[in-house]
């Protein structure tokens, strides 16, 4: 389910339309609907309140004065994912700087041209 502060992209007429933010979801009157105060990520930035039911928070189609409409959540990477992808993305670095230093069995060692130093010359 939809939570408050989650990022979702909301699909008009079946297509992608325009991200959002929820900013807080509060009950209805009516049983089981929720007033969501919905912040659109737009130029300029908008802000309105739509009363939906559990289904519609959950990604079912509903309209909205005749356009069909769905709330869809936008994937994230956990924050586990990021540290390991940025770990294994520093690691790539740091075999790319090993490569440079030490060629490889073989060949002979090349020689790095500095081209700051080439257009002092």
């Amino acid at each position: 389910m939809i939570d408050i502060n989650d990022l979702v992209v909301i699909n008009v007429d079946n297509k992608p339309g325009f991200y959002a933010r929820i900013e807080e979801i509060n009950p209805d009157v009516k049983p089981n609907w929720w007033q969501v105060r919905i912040l659109a990520l737009t130029f300029p930035a908008q802000v309105f309140t739509w009363i939906l039911d559990e289904y519609q928070l959950n990604g079912a189609d509903f309209t909205i004065g005749g356009t069909p409409l769905r709330i869809d959540p936008l994937p994230s990477l956990p924050v586990e994912e990021e540290q390991q992808e940025k770990s294994r993305e520093k690691s790539g670095q740091k075999k790319c700087d090993e490569a440079v230093e030490k060629p490889a069995d073989g060949m002979k060692e090349s020689k790095v041209v500095s081209l700051l130093e080439r257009r002092r010359k």
